[in-house]
């Protein structure tokens, strides 16, 4: 085995263990809300805690990822992650719960910025292409997690010991596997200042970051709303069980793993642009299809086609930012709040819609988000193959 190969197994291998313990705790949601007696608005407001710690520390983490290097990032970041996930499953109130997610989405912000610099670092450094399937690997851990998390809570386990457990189980291997990683390859590109930026200074985002930001404000929007609400939707509106009401985030991830393991080959053979609009049309028919679905299997399928819809954006948004001018962690730090920026919207939207209305109206508002990035998939162009 060469030593890319090498590298790059490793990297797919990070990918997939790093989501397991989240994933853990989302079929867990309904739970706590309901053991803390919160509304479908209060939830929302709640659930802005996690994205609200992403977005707060990503401007420092971009600036430290590309300083330490992703390897040295991966290493810190798990174990401090490992701890802070951990919090949520034992909040007692509403304050206490939106705390315990900041803390965990501070965590997830440095630990994953680390992990996509270090796949795009892998990916230069062999020539060959490796983000869309190392995305396609962490689609396969939050949909391990979920189920096991689902399989937990059949088996009566809280979610304060269940989501430690996924941790207990993926996070070493997460550590060992991330130690193994050459600190030449796994390390950020070196930061050499560009034409309009000082050293150390501000460099504004240019228009092409923008777009391929906004594009991917709407698809990652759309993929929060599905953690966040797909076992909500299924407890509520066809009031299936506990252990059931996970699958539908478990299927919806399982389709985003399948369209990301084919990413990288579509790509090469459609380029970018295409295969982006073309997602994002099967999502928007996804998101249709669950708003009207009459029983939990066509709300089931709707979710898998959502999930493919949403599988390879994020990954052609990344590979689009580290090619631009620039620190790539830096660039790939300013796309990173626009996607999770769409974690905080989507929840929050379908919240306070959801309180009036209704879950189902909550998530069809979701097609609108998802037109904005059909119109936006243009940008990705910027992108130097």
């Amino acid at each position: 085995m060469t030593e890319a190969r090498r590298v790059r197994l490793l990297v797919r291998a990070i990918f997939f263990l790093q989501p397991v313990a989240y994933g853990a705790w989302l079929p867990r949601i309904p739970d706590v809300a309901g053991t803390l007696g919160l509304t479908p608005a209060g939830l929302a407001l709640v659930l802005l805690g996690l994205p609200v710690g992403t977005v707060l520390t990503l401007p420092f983490a971009g600036r430290i990822v590309g300083a330490i290097g992703a390897r040295r990032a991966m290493l810190a970041g798990f174990l401090i992650y490992a701890l802070a996930l951990s919090l949520p499953g034992l909040a007692t109130s509403g304050p206490l719960l939106f705390a315990a997610l900041v803390a965990a989405g501070a965590a997830i912000s440095f630990l994953e910025l680390g992990l996509n610099v270090g796949a795009d670092a892998a990916e230069k450094a062999s020539g060959a292409l490796v983000m869309n399937s190392a995305h396609g690997f962490w689609s396969l851990g939050i949909m391990a997690g979920s189920v096991l998390g689902s399989l937990l809570a059949g088996l009566g386990l809280s979610p304060g010991f269940a989501v430690p457990l996924a941790a207990l189980v993926s996070v070493p291997l997460g550590l060992v596997a991330a130690a193994r990683l050459p600190a030449d390859t796994a390390a950020a590109t070196p930061q050499t200042p560009t034409a309009d930026e000082a050293p150390g200074g501000f460099t504004p985002p240019s228009l092409a970051l923008w777009g391929i930001c906004a594009f991917v404000f709407g698809v990652t929007m759309t993929e929060g709303a599905m953690a966040d609400w797909s076992a909500l939707f299924l407890r509520q509106v066809f009031a299936v069980t506990g252990a059931e009401a996970g699958l539908g985030y478990s299927l919806f991830a399982l389709m985003v793993a399948v369209g990301r393991f084919a990413g990288d080959a579509l790509k090469l053979r459609f380029g970018a642009v295409v295969l982006a609009r073309t997602a994002v049309g099967i999502g928007l028919v996804g998101i249709v299809l669950v708003a009207l679905s009459s029983a939990p299997v066509l709300a089931l399928f709707g979710f898998a086609l959502v999930g493919l819809g949403v599988s390879v954006g994020f990954p052609l948004a990344v590979s689009a930012v580290a090619a631009l001018p620039g620190v790539p962690a830096r660039n790939v730090a300013a796309l990173t709040i626009a996607a999770l920026s769409g974690f905080l919207v989507g929840p929050l939207v379908i919240g306070f819609i959801a309180e009036d209305a209704g879950l189902r109206l909550g998530l069809a508002a979701l097609g609108v988000f998802l037109v904005a990035s059909l119109i936006l998939a243009g940008r990705l162009s910027a992108q130097k193959t």
